[in-house]
């Protein structure tokens, strides 16, 4: 029977990837922590599981005596307006994160961590490998982000080298679906939130910039099936998506047209918004040849935005 941590698990990700946990018939007590900076407590409401406990803290100084068989590390913010506006606290989230839980693994336990496919930064190479090394401004106004995940992956990697730590590193593509933050900054949820609210959809740029959606139900099965169900050779890192690339504009024309024709806006280009972003999937092919991302982007949008009406709804009964 497994002890396992997971850190920002009240996040969108994170309370997803709990409830796959939960599944497992070999878990015997699952910690959350998370300081609800991103994530929300009403991410992990529904759950009642006598197994799951939740401890509210920094990742970074958490105070435990206890040990885990597992541990996955998904504490940080992963919105632009979100990890730009604090810079310093979005890098100690990843690297002093990854500090602070391997001291708490037990020797030869497992440790996952989802990294980003923002390392690979503005690709001049689609689909992107993981093998490529990225075009990547370290000291650019996303570098916080980006330049922690690189880093802890660093930091991951060379303990597995010299170490030998029991190691599952993900770079996700893209993510949307229910339990995003309304104000989360990224293109789906803004744009649904405005839609929804009336509002006319902000399209940053031209919108021809390009984007692999994948939804989290999708995204999450992978991250489970390489993290504990698949036993594999493959050291990682592993990318994670859809590699059905879409523009911002057709996404935001989508939901303007799922919700009766709102009109699109376009303001100026955030700075250093890469270009286009599709996941290389040869790896993730090998390593889970049973999965695949199966929910289009038309229907996991569809269902996503009855999420978000729904909460609109709820809270507006309170």
């Amino acid at each position: 029977m497994k002890s396992v941590l997971i850190s920002g698990g009240a996040g969108f990700i994170g309370s997803h990837l709990c409830d796959r946990l939960l599944l497992r018939t070999d878990v015997e007590k699952l910690v959350v922590v998370d300081n609800l900076w991103t994530g929300l407590f009403d991410n992990i409401a529904h759950i009642r599981d006598p197994r799951f406990h939740f401890v509210k803290s920094d990742v970074e100084t958490l105070r435990s005596s206890e040990k885990f068989d597992e541990i996955y590390h998904l504490a940080s913010p992963a919105s632009p307006p979100w990890y730009m506006k604090e810079p310093k606290r979005t890098i100690s989230a990843n690297l002093l994160g990854a500090f602070r839980l391997l001291e708490l693994l037990k020797k030869g336990g497992r440790f996952g961590f989802t990294s980003t496919s923002e390392v690979y930064g503005d690709p001049l190479v689609s689909p992107q490998p993981e093998s490529y090394k990225g075009q990547v401004d370290c000291t650019g106004p996303r570098s916080s982000y980006d330049e922690s995940k690189r880093c802890t992956e660093s930091l991951l990697f060379e303990m597995q080298r010299t170490e030998g730590l029991d190691l599952k590193v993900v770079r996700p593509f893209n993510i949307y679906g229910p339990r995003t933050r309304s104000d989360d900054g990224r293109a789906v949820s803004n744009f649904i939130t405005q839609a929804l609210a009336g509002r006319p959809i902000t399209v940053f740029g031209d919108g021809k910039q390009s984007r692999s959606w994948g939804y989290v139900d999708d995204v999450v099965d992978g991250f489970a099936r390489y993290f504990w169900i698949n036993e594999t050779d493959y050291k990682g890192p592993l990318n994670v998506g859809n590699d059905r690339e879409i523009s911002v504009l057709e996404v935001a024309q989508y939901v303007s047209k799922l919700v009766g024709g709102v009109p699109i806006v376009f303001e100026p280009s955030p700075p250093q918004d890469p270009t286009n972003r599709r996941p290389d999937l040869t790896n993730a092919n090998y390593v889970m040849p049973e999965w695949s991302c199966k929910i289009s982007y038309e229907q996991g949008v569809a269902m996503t935005l009855d999420w978000f009406r729904d909460q609109m709804k709820a809270h507006a009964a309170e």
